[in-house]
């Protein structure tokens, strides 16, 4: 009797926090259905005869109670915004706590690039990389990471958006199904892009069969190891990332140091323990989420995901596409070189490329603090400052996006004054890989750098669009982007030099920015709209 009593104490509980204060029986029956009871377990359960009989009663007892304590979850989160108002004295509070805990994260989860560089300098080998390769050795193999980035860039940019929003939904199966689904379409992208590169070859004989399948399996692995990686961004265990590669360079570079085995198959083993450990940990992750969703109403529709992602998905890809172009070109134009292949790994560019990356890199902290920062009093601002004064709540969070923009250039700053130690002092790039920076080289970090801090600004201000869900400006932008880095950089490194494709890195990413800030302008100052048209 007492188990009956508890049952009923239960459900009636849940009845509350599902729906709160019922407008009828039929309700009421309707929520203990989606609870999964059955007509046949309702009188073993909870004593009565009939799921109808267990609605009505359920029903009565809580038109007996105080309205306020008939309160589902949703009013009562609703209720505790409306009295969580934020004095102004706490703002800069906020803003330290969230700085805090944000931008040493962002740079935290670039772990397993960092732990690859200094894998390279301790032993002249990484996960994917070997200073003792050829020239046409390190072509296939740069050119097999370029084409994994790339394909699937795309897809990791849909499967992080989309599993998101199940995920904070707290809509497991359906964000797993997302997940898994994406995954197998990135894997028939990579498979189709393999398909269409292999025929090209075979057609016009640009490359050995060797080069080309090579070129794949390096390409297939980091593409693969991409979008198992990708989930963990969302669920917010990106921990794993690091963990993963740790454990697979680890592995890798044991194989490298003890065993006779190729240089090739020991990368491919350690991407591929990188990628096993990955989904272990997606499966125990998503297994340990119980959804309780039906069959019918679980699978997401295909058209629906496409319809509001494929602005997402290619802007993933053409970001890839854009930071590659200027190599390509550069691999392309030295005739001397390439005059056997249509191109061929340029050291002395890339080394260059290499070094002002390194701004891009350190800047993620200020990316992944800014969108924080703006999310969380993007919600603060709107419940302290009335609907009336809205051009006040677009001015005071334009204001913060600027405090972001100063962080981001000082934060610039200090990341060209490291690079330059490096380049300039004994301790730097000459004590760790025992040979002098060409001139080459120091010119590309230069330009490739400030290159590569417009570029950032430019995905900060579309990760600011991306929030309330308007990628047409940054779409449009990054497409407008490639093409002057392709048409100016093409030019400028067949007329004067080959290193000068970097100009054209510049030039596209100075038009991103451009672009894309305007359209972060224009959207701040409608902010209000987009705020309430997103939710």
């Amino acid at each position: 009797m007492k188990s009956l009593h508890k049952n009923l104490e239960n459900i009636t509980a849940s009845v509350i926090q599902k729906i709160g204060n019922p407008v009828s029986v039929m309700v009421v029956l309707a929520t203990l259905e989606s609870f999964g009871i059955r007509d046949k377990d309702v009188f073993s359960d909870y004593g009565f005869v009939s799921i109808s009989d267990l609605a009505k009663h359920v029903y009565e007892d809580l038109k007996d109670r105080d309205i306020e304590s008939l309160k589902n979850v949703n009013e009562l989160k609703k209720d505790k915004e409306k009295t969580s108002v934020i004095p102004v004295s706490s703002y800069l509070w906020m803003k330290t706590k969230l700085l805090v805990q944000f931008y040493p994260l962002g740079i935290f989860h670039l772990l397993p690039i960092f732990l690859q560089i200094a894998s390279i300098i301790v032993f002249g080998y990484s996960l994917w990389a070997f200073i003792g390769f050829n020239i046409v050795q390190s072509t296939s193999v740069v050119f097999g990471v370029i084409i994994g980035l790339i394909v699937s860039g795309g897809y990791v940019q849909v499967l992080g958006r989309q599993a998101s929003f199940y995920w904070h939904h707290q809509e497991y199966k359906q964000a797993k199904m997302v997940v898994n689904k994406l995954i197998e379409s990135g894997i028939k992208g990579l498979l189709v892009t393999f398909l269409f590169i292999s025929a090209i070859n075979f057609l016009f004989n640009l490359y050995p069969f060797s080069f080309i399948l090579i070129t794949c399996i390096y390409a297939f692995l980091i593409g693969l190891l991409l979008l198992v990686s990708a989930p963990f961004h969302t669920i917010r265990q990106r921990w794993v990332i690091s963990l993963a590669i740790l454990m697979a360079t680890g592995i890798a570079l044991g194989l490298k140091l003890y065993t006779t085995l190729h240089v090739y198959i020991t990368h491919w083993v350690g991407i591929a323990v990188a990628i096993f450990i990955s989904k272990l940990f997606l499966e125990y992750f998503f297994n340990k989420k119980k959804g309780s969703y039906t069959e019918e109403t679980l699978r997401p529709k295909k058209l629906m995901v496409i319809y509001k992602n494929y602005r997402y998905f290619f802007y993933g890809t053409l970001i890839y596409v854009f930071i590659f172009i200027d190599r390509i070109l550069a691999w392309s134009a030295d005739i001397d070189l390439t005059h056997q292949f249509i191109f061929l790994y340029e050291k002395n560019y890339e080394i260059g490329m290499d070094l002002a990356i390194v701004i891009f890199f350190m800047l993620a902290g200020v990316l992944e603090y800014s969108i924080a920062s703006f999310s969380k009093f993007l919600d603060v601002k709107q419940r302290n400052i009335l609907l009336v004064n809205k051009d006040t709540f677009n001015r005071s969070l334009f204001k913060m996006y600027l405090g972001h923009i100063s962080l981001l250039l000082l934060t610039a700053l200090l990341t060209t004054t490291f690079i330059y130690l490096l380049i300039t002092q004994p301790w730097g790039y000459q004590a760790n890989f025992g040979e002098a920076l060409d001139f080459i080289s120091i010119k590309v970090c230069i330009i490739g750098g400030i290159g590569y801090l417009f570029l950032t600004w430019g995905m900060l201000n579309s990760l600011y669009l991306f929030t309330l869900d308007a990628p047409k400006g940054p779409l449009r932008a990054i497409l407008i982007a490639c093409l002057a880095n392709l048409i100016v950089g093409f030019i400028l490194c067949r007329v004067i030099s080959y290193e000068y494709s970097v100009v054209g890195m510049l030039v596209g990413a100075g038009l991103f920015m451009m672009l894309t800030l305007r359209e972060t302008i224009v959207f701040f100052k409608k902010l209000d709209y987009h705020y309430y048209a997103a939710y």
